[in-house]
């Protein structure tokens, strides 16, 4: 006999859902039984990610947004209502790094500043204000922030992306404090480097930054010798996303290879 899955007949709302860990969140969300409304800006990802999961015999509908506009941040959670009736779980993945103009701060990019602080702390705030109104409703709702490492330690060369990623840990823990006696749990995930074109990047950055080959610097980024993967985040996310993580709120749990031991 085939065990229940995890989050039947839940409806989750995962952002950044093209690719990476978003991708592998959403996917890993279907094969437990969840009806995924995934988020990105790139359609053809969305397709490709959509056709993925209803091949699994799961249930995908695709929402091409800019989540660096508020205005479509707040039509986003109506939108998604309307198709799927209801929203039981929001992931907040999307984000950007450092990797496009990373440098140090009396030489950063206010536009950059301001356009990462957008996606990785204004459009989550925005969508867990949106989404607020119908977990309350029901006393149930899960939210999952993915924060980072860099949401606990400063990321050389990174200054807007340590900030926001440590403003969405602040956010995370007002709002669990808020709505916990309303059945509605809020947790972080703080992935390490993980595998990814964004990551990608920065890894080439650091290499020349610091004089080492990719190979020494992938052999030395975290205790255990690698990049993650971004499957590596998904079951902490089933499980946050479960009804067995209704006592887990204000949380923020590290996956990074033992870079972050606390």
């Amino acid at each position: 006999m085939m065990p229940d899955r995890q989050l039947e007949k839940r409806v989750a709302l995962v952002t950044g859902a093209g690719r990476g860990i978003g991708r592998a969140i959403a996917l890993g969300f279907a094969k437990e039984g969840a009806s995924v409304a995934a988020v990105s800006r790139t359609n053809s990802e969305l397709n490709s990610l959509t056709k993925d999961i209803l091949a699994l015999g799961g249930s995908a509908v695709a929402f091409p947004a800019d989540l660096t506009d508020a205005g479509m941040v707040k039509k986003l959670t109506r939108q998604v209502v309307d198709t799927l009736g209801t929203v039981d779980i929001l992931v907040n993945n999307a984000g950007m790094g450092t990797a496009d103009s990373p440098r140090p701060v009396v030489e950063f990019e206010d536009d950059y500043w301001n356009v990462t602080l957008a996606l990785n702390l204004t459009a989550p705030y925005l969508l867990c204000k949106a989404v607020l109104p119908f977990f309350l409703e029901k006393r149930r709702g899960r939210i999952i922030n993915i924060s980072s490492i860099a949401g606990k330690i400063g990321i050389t060369h990174g200054v807007a992306y340590t900030a926001s990623k440590h403003g969405l840990l602040g956010l995370t823990r007002a709002l669990a404090t808020e709505v916990a006696s309303q059945g509605i749990t809020v947790n972080a995930i703080c992935p390490g480097p993980v595998r990814s074109r964004m990551n990608d990047n920065r890894v080439r950055y650091d290499a020349e930054r610091l004089g080492l080959t990719l190979q020494e610097l992938e052999s030395r980024i975290t205790p255990i010798g690698r990049r993650l993967f971004p499957e590596e985040m998904v079951p902490m996310a089933v499980l946050l996303a479960s009804d067995g993580a209704a006592a887990i709120t204000g949380q923020a749990f590290n996956i990074c290879g033992g870079l972050a031991m606390f």
